[in-house]
């Protein structure tokens, strides 16, 4: 709805919520409820069955379906007169999004957003699908005419449709149940066979269009090279991370990557862009440098990084959830360039470099005609045509991209969903830890920093980890996503700044997170014990765009206990990892961010502390030495002396015994319980790292050091 429509509109009742999604729909002529005993004590009172539409605020197909449908009076009148209308932000509720999704997925076989689901005044769903346009076409039925259907089949055959529902629900109920087993080494084999059936060899990537980025799936292949010495499982991830930073998916003025291609060679993207994605893509490109020691990688982690810090951080630290695919109502339209506008800002001579290296053409490659931008050229090809030194070239190419970036900062922008996920942070928190440790830039670890004391005081409510942030105030309970990630998170920034208080806060997290989430069967629900109850209390086993819950409360269960020897933690993690065991035998490429956990905990694994003065230049070169190696199943502690030092060992019983020898900095390698020699001096300690036995290591080693 415009913005002169939205001010004759009466606004309904979602003009009270904080989700910038649901404020979206706070001037439809529909008579919204947001989810609440209020809307389903409506539908009782009322006797009419409920409509539920579920969405986002970036998504393209919610926003065309309100437009088409909740913006329109006729169809409104008919969702006002018959049905209780209740909209949810899947980012606000992802509890009521997954067990409603499930059920339109059992009822048609897909799912995705919007989510248009026809429920009974108890709940329980009877009808469902996605997308509906106002009138029938592409095969589907008309929304209007749906409606009217339904209210009559709810008047005439209401018998039907609560039977419908009654079994859906117990359908629901049995959904996901597996018996819990135990785990064998041979699921990390199984996911990297089937990956390795379904690689896209000249682009990069998994299956076909649409294209997703899939960065577990990338982080858990390294780990898997690291573990059984596969080169192809490095190639295929380097080869994917290379399409993709010089694909249409990137944005190459900004930093930053788009939500996924519509094609199946990176060029067209759905241009949305998550907090998310730009978390976990990019720790997908720091993981890759630490391995190859490549720049591009570091370079295309650093433009992420430097977008999130630019563009999606609050004036207080904490990161905003996503940007829009569209501004002025038409997708893609602030990223997409045609010659002219681009030799009208770099003259005639320079555009014609810049658009022979990004494919900038007269007929476009998008709609109207227009370009996005995309590299098919080395920049050697490029520079050898127009006669130029690469260092010339190189120079061009940098003025070029900043001078464009200006001008398309006066551009109307897409729209921004300020709200400030605490799960979503943890993950952006965890990247820009890992990376800034890794390339020395304190700048990302103070935003880490930052970003993690946002969420442990603005979103916590009476010590309860709360999910977003908006409007002023934390709302709604946080979710197991919430606390897993967050977790991850501040173990992250530990490794990056050997504060003990982020080892402490992990710790505190994780007993929240056992007591609320865990079942004692194994794994964790997704809603704590303390939240609302719905049809079902789901227990999410599958990665999405985002890692299940469960996968990364594995691998932060198993990396705590490994730091602090504490077998609760351990214990709890494998319990997580047996409960899923059918799953992961099942289908490991749905949950390559648990095969990941499996990975780690086969092993074999290091426990490296040095000891020594934080700021002293022997233990510094220390810890940049580690840092420099890859090697996921290690947790890094720094002992000192002092009070840092006993605050350290008031939770990490074993450190107390390792100290400096001979005053100078000393590291001390442990590995399966089994302890090397403490070793004091750089040489020594290389040697030590180098000699960890991984089968991935001969290839690194000839990769470092020819």
């Amino acid at each position: 709805m415009n913005e002169s429509t939205a001010t004759k509109a009466k606004a309904n009742r979602l003009i009270e919520e904080s989700s910038p999604y649901l404020l979206q729909h706070a001037y439809n002529p529909v008579d919204w409820y947001a989810w609440s005993d209020e809307a389903f004590a409506a539908a009782k009172r009322e006797d009419k069955p409920i409509f539920l539409s579920i969405g986002y605020s970036t998504c393209h197909w919610c926003h065309v379906m309100a437009h088409e449908s909740f913006e329109n009076e006729s169809i409104a009148a008919v969702m006002n007169q018959f049905f209780i209308c209740i909209k949810v932000d899947r980012e606000q509720r992802p509890d009521v999004d997954s067990v409603y999704m499930t059920a339109v997925q059992m009822m048609t076989g897909s799912g995705g957003w919007p989510l248009s689901v026809f429920l009974t005044p108890e709940g329980k769903p009877f009808y469902g699908g996605t997308y509906f346009p106002p009138e029938d076409v592409y095969g589907r039925p008309g929304f209007k005419k749906l409606l009217l259907a339904i209210a009559d089949a709810w008047k005439k055959d209401r018998k039907t449709l609560i039977e419908s529902g009654e079994k859906l629900t117990a359908s629901l109920k049995q959904h996901g149940e597996s018996q819990a087993g135990e785990i064998t080494k041979d699921i990390p084999a199984k996911a990297f066979e089937v990956l390795a059936g379904i690689f896209d060899i000249t682009y990069g990537g998994f299956g076909a269009a649409p294209k997703f980025p899939q960065p577990m799936t990338l982080t858990m292949l390294l780990g898997y090279w690291y573990s059984n010495g596969d080169e192809k499982a490095l190639e295929m991830v380097e080869k994917t991370l290379n399409e993709m930073a010089d694909g249409g998916i990137y944005d190459h003025l900004g930093g930053g990557f788009h939500r996924y291609s519509t094609d199946g060679q990176w060029l067209v993207p759905h241009f949305e862009k998550m907090l998310y994605d730009q978390a976990l893509i990019s720790r997908a490109y720091v993981e890759a440098y630490r391995i190859t020691k490549k720049p591009r990688y570091a370079k295309a982690a650093k433009e992420v990084f430097d977008y999130v810090l630019r563009d999606m951080t609050s004036a207080d630290g904490g990161f905003y959830s996503a940007e829009d695919a569209d501004s002025q109502g038409e997708e893609g339209l602030f990223y997409v360039w045609k010659p002219e506008e681009i030799e009208k800002v770099l003259g005639s001579k320079t555009a014609k470099v810049f658009n022979e290296y990004y494919g900038v053409t007269k007929q476009g490659n998008f709609e109207h005609n227009s370009s996005i931008l995309h590299i098919t050229k080395s920049a050697a090809e490029v520079a050898k045509k127009f006669k130029m030194t690469p260092e010339k070239f190189a120079k061009v190419i940098d003025e070029s991209k900043q001078k464009l970036f200006e001008y398309r900062a006066k551009r109307i922008r897409p729209g921004r969903d300020d709200k400030i996920i605490s799960g979503w942070n943890g993950l952006m928190i965890s990247s820009l830890a890992a990376g800034g440790a890794l390339m020395g830039e304190e700048k990302y670890i103070n935003a880490a920093n930052n970003a993690a004391d946002f969420v442990l005081t603005k979103l916590r409510v009476n010590g309860r980890l709360m999910r977003y942030y908006g409007k002023g105030k934390a709302v709604e309970k946080g979710f197991l996503d919430d606390h897993a990630y967050m977790i991850k998170g501040l173990l992250d920034l530990y490794e990056a700044t050997f504060e003990v208080a982020r080892l402490v806060e992990a710790t505190e997290l994780t007993e929240q997170m056992i007591d609320l989430f865990a079942d004692e069967e194994g794994g964790f629900f997704l809603t704590g014990s303390d939240g609302e109850e719905l049809l079902i209390r789901d227990k999410p086993g599958y990665d999405g765009a985002v890692p299940s819950g469960n996968s990364v409360a594995a691998t932060v269960l198993l990396r705590l206990g490994q730091m602090t020897m504490d077998k609760r933690f351990t214990d709890e993690g494998v319990k997580v990892l047996n409960a899923f065991s059918e799953n992961l035998g099942r289908y490991p490429t749905s949950l390559t961010e648990m095969v990941a956990a499996v990975q780690y905990w086969i092993g074999p694994r290091q426990e490296i502390v040095i000891a020594g003065k934080r700021g002293a230049d022997d233990t510094q070169e220390m810890i940049r030495t580690v840092r420099a190696q890859y090697m996921p199943n290690a947790v890094v502690l720094l002992h000192e002396e002092g009070q840092a030092g006993k605050e350290l060992e008031a939770i990490v019983k074993f450190v107390e015994y390792q100290k400096t020898v001979d005053n100078k900095a000393t590291a001390y390698l442990c590995e399966n319980y089994v302890c090397k020699q403490p070793v004091n001096r750089i040489k020594e300690f290389e040697k030590l790292l180098v000699a960890v036995r991984h089968p991935g290591s001969d290839a690194e080693k000839e990769r470092d050091f020819k």
